[in-house]
């Protein structure tokens, strides 16, 4: 049973930064982070292949926030920049999943952390 803790999450003002970072117990094929704001469904933010670095994006973080990963720690950084308030959610980080993306739906995540809330204040 791989273990995911998640840490980073925090209030900040529109247009600040947030770094949150994802550390698995062990080693993982896919880690990715979905978010989830209050009444709306979990949906995908950006994954990373642990193997081959390829990377995934949704829309609406393109060239704001940046998924990387290190092997050597089994751990997956979001570094989240020019934060606007309408990226107010909970952030899980998931891993291990048949296909690696952010449209993978979430069921086919094996692992989930419990979530760390990001506060984008206007």
């Amino acid at each position: 049973q791989v273990q995911l803790e998640e840490s980073g999450g925090g209030s900040v003002q529109a247009g600040g930064s947030l770094r949150l970072s994802c550390a698995a117990s062990e080693p993982v094929n896919c880690m990715a982070w979905y978010r989830q704001a209050p009444g709306e469904q979990r949906v995908g933010v950006a994954a990373i292949h642990s193997r081959d670095g390829n990377t995934y994006y949704d829309d609406s973080v393109k060239g704001r926030f940046t998924i990387s990963h290190d092997n050597a720690k089994n751990t997956a950084y979001l570094q989240m920049d020019t934060l606007k308030p309408e990226d107010t959610a909970m952030y899980y980080c998931a891993a291990d999943s048949p296909a690696c993306g952010v449209t993978v739906p979430t069921r086919l995540y094996t692992y989930w952390g419990r979530g760390t809330q990001v506060t984008v204040s206007s």
